[in-house]
């Protein structure tokens, strides 16, 4: 009788042993290439603004609204995002507008994710894709037959430890190609934080190494704001007069080509 207790007592043990070490495994799984993608895709999607930014340095930064939402699927599984850009006063007129592939990295490269942009073949097509209904935007199919150059590709890596960021990274040295405001090639880096928050350095160089167009002081941060917080005072960071905005958006952002 005892002996039986005693054997049944380790089968229960090493059950539970056993037991244990599977949820342990599962617990501690390690994220696949698709779920990095995956968290970087959600992060990009969404409405957020660099409101804070523009009102702590209006001389630097502008409020942008950046907009991005699900477009298609491509047949490897990356996700195409549509991504448009306005002032947040009036963002039914985008200045920029494009496509961005959300992938898991090839293995031969050490990163996480990569996000690469596409010019759109027709842009008026798209503008406001994100705020309108379901039915009233281009069908899937048709997306994948208007992505048109490839502009850039950011290569993500996850943040250590400590840092801020979830992901972080930029494009390879050297950039890419770009010839808008004097410029011979452009370069980009891109953060994702916690709560959705992304921050975006984009800048274009001549031919010497000389800035052309971007954002000088640092990156764009945007974040998700709540429609109640635009009852503070932002007019006078929208609606410089026209000389003005013209020369001084040169030096903090680049417009739709």
């Amino acid at each position: 009788m005892g002996t039986g207790s005693r054997a049944r007592g380790l089968v229960v043990k090493t059950l539970l042993l056993i037991g244990g070490a599977v949820l342990l495994k599962r617990l501690t799984k390690s994220t696949t290439r698709w779920d990095h993608a995956r968290i970087v895709g959600n992060s990009l999607t969404g409405q957020k603004f660099s409101m804070e930014q523009a009102s702590r340095a209006p001389d630097n930064y502008f409020n942008f609204r950046m907009l991005t939402c699900p477009a298609a699927e491509i047949v490897d599984g990356s996700k195409a995002l549509y991504c448009e850009q306005a002032f947040w006063r009036t963002p039914q007129k985008p200045f920029r507008q494009r496509f961005n592939m959300v992938k898991p990295c090839p293995k031969e490269l050490k990163c996480d994710v990569e996000v690469s942009s596409y010019a759109i073949r027709d842009v008026e097509e798209y503008k406001n894709f994100c705020d309108r209904p379901k039915d009233q935007r281009p069908l899937p199919e048709e997306v994948l037959g208007d992505i048109g150059e490839h502009l850039t590709t950011i290569y993500l890596k996850r943040c250590e430890r400590g840092k801020r960021c979830l992901y972080e990274g930029s494009t390879p040295p050297g950039g890419f190609p770009n010839s808008w405001n004097g410029a011979t090639y452009c370069t980009s880096e891109l953060a994702i934080l916690k709560n959705n928050e992304i921050h975006t350095w984009d800048r274009g160089y001549d031919e010497d190494g000389n800035q052309v167009w971007g954002a000088k002081e640092g990156p764009y941060e945007f974040k998700p704001v709540p429609a109640s917080s635009f009852n503070d005072t932002f007019s006078p960071l929208d609606f410089p007069p026209q000389q003005s905005m013209e020369k001084r958006i040169q030096g903090s952002f680049v417009l739709q080509d």
